[in-house]
């Protein structure tokens, strides 16, 4: 062997281990990306993501706040109750009415931890351990090298798989708790605790953990990740969840504000009610009935003259879909606008604003809160669901407590799916 090609042998394995490790020459780690598809086996449309090792999926929620995995293996690693590691899993929300541990009879004392399914809403009790995960580093291009490492999750008895698509082995948390994915990503593989977040509306879609670029495939190549990043605006911090909630002032549709009573969107700093906040695992935007209602029969008026359909199970407004017109945005029907704090709106064109429910039938994609769903356990005012979220990037900042968005990827002649997943040079 060369000289030449000795060097470059040995290159690359420093390169390796160094991303195994975690750290780099600077003492800093690269991003990684991994990949989420979108399941429409269950009866409403999920996300999963590939981080688990063997590329198993598990399900995608922004809001949970940890990763479980369901049937550990038999003996399996139990974090002791007296440990950092524990500490931090006793600190993470318990779900309202998580039934307590029971006790062991013998051996050492193991960290109780509560896996919640956040589809139905089911929580238990199982041991706290770790999880082995795998996936890529990134240049926000095309994955690099593989690396592999362990996270601190929970057990899961399997009951609590059902409802959750089809393979799915698990549930990723995504919140700003501390044992949530990119909060420990950041900790082991020494990367910016931020993560950008490109749900699909089919195909793959796109998580990059650890910040630096994020680009999609377009003609040219686009770059989002900068100008996202210099116009951020702040989260609001829930008393007692995880979850990223948002400021939102009101809601126009055409432009035109809809009446709402003031202060319908407020976040109880106390109480913990009202307030917008992002959902993976509502499929729809979800509003509370004092903005539902509003919003829904302002919409009507303003698509008065497209040919009604008969409803849909869960959607109150439907059209027949011979009567829309398509444009790259979608049907073209009246937009809607979330206000945001800083005089900021995010436009909801008809790909945002209608889905397709059958060949014949499109309807309004915003639906009424329930007690039922179990994003609504500490009763928000919105819900922004994944179909609104689709095919928009979205930036979190969990040191700066900040988010951003790109708005509608097709205005820009991209989607969630134009990721380069082929993998890039390493070095």
């Amino acid at each position: 062997m060369s000289l030449r090609r000795s060097s470059a042998a040995a290159l690359a394995a420093l390169l390796a281990l160094a991303v195994l490790l975690g750290t780099s020459a600077d003492d800093g780690g690269q991003p990684i990306v991994a990949r989420i598809s979108k399941d429409t086996s269950t009866p409403t449309p999920l996300y999963t993501i590939a981080i688990k090792v063997g590329g198993v999926p598990l399900l995608l929620d922004l809001g949970g706040p940890m990763l479980w995995l369901a049937n550990c293996p038999t003996p399996h690693r139990i974090i002791p109750c007296v440990s950092h590691d524990c500490d931090e899993v006793s600190t993470t929300y318990r779900p309202p009415g998580c039934p307590k541990p029971s006790l062991r009879g013998d051996g050492p004392c193991a960290c109780p931890a509560y896996p919640r399914n956040p589809v139905d809403g089911r929580c238990r009790s199982d041991d706290a351990t770790t999880i082995t995960l795998a996936a890529n580093t990134t240049d926000g291009q095309n994955p690099l090298l593989p690396v592999i490492f362990r996270a601190v999750g929970s057990c899961a008895p399997g009951e609590l798989l059902e409802s959750l698509p089809a393979g799915a082995a698990g549930v990723a948390g995504l919140s700003r708790l501390p044992l949530s994915l990119p909060t420990q990503f950041a900790s082991l593989l020494k990367v910016a605790n931020e993560f950008a977040l490109c749900l699909p509306s089919g195909g793959d879609g796109v998580a990059v953990f650890g910040g630096g670029p994020f680009q999609l495939l377009a003609a040219p190549p686009v770059e989002l990740a900068e100008r996202l990043r210099e116009n951020p605006l702040p989260l609001l911090k829930h008393p007692y969840n995880g979850g990223f909630y948002f400021g939102i002032t009101g809601v126009a549709v055409n432009q035109q504000r809809v009446p709402t009573p003031d202060g319908v969107f407020d976040l109880d700093a106390g109480s913990g009610t009202g307030g917008a906040v992002f959902s993976t695992v509502t499929p729809y935007t979800a509003l509370r009935w004092d903005i539902y209602w509003p919003l829904r029969n302002a919409f009507d008026v303003a698509t008065s003259g497209i040919a009604r359909a008969d409803k849909v199970a869960q959607f109150d407004l439907c059209y027949q879909a011979s009567a829309l017109t398509v444009t790259r945005v979608g049907y073209a029907v009246a937009s809607i606008e979330l206000m945001l704090d800083g005089d900021r709106n995010w436009t909801l064109p008809g790909a945002s604003s209608l889905v397709q429910v059958n060949e014949q039938t499109v309807c309004f994609a915003f639906v009424q809160i329930s007690s039922s769903m179990p994003a609504a356990i500490d009763s928000p005012a919105v819900i922004l669901g994944g179909h609104q979220m689709e095919n928009n990037l979205l930036m979190f900042d969990l040191v700066k407590e900040t988010f951003a968005f790109s708005g509608l990827l097709l205005g820009i002649r991209t989607t969630c799916s134009n990721f380069n997943f082929t993998m890039g040079s390493s070095y």
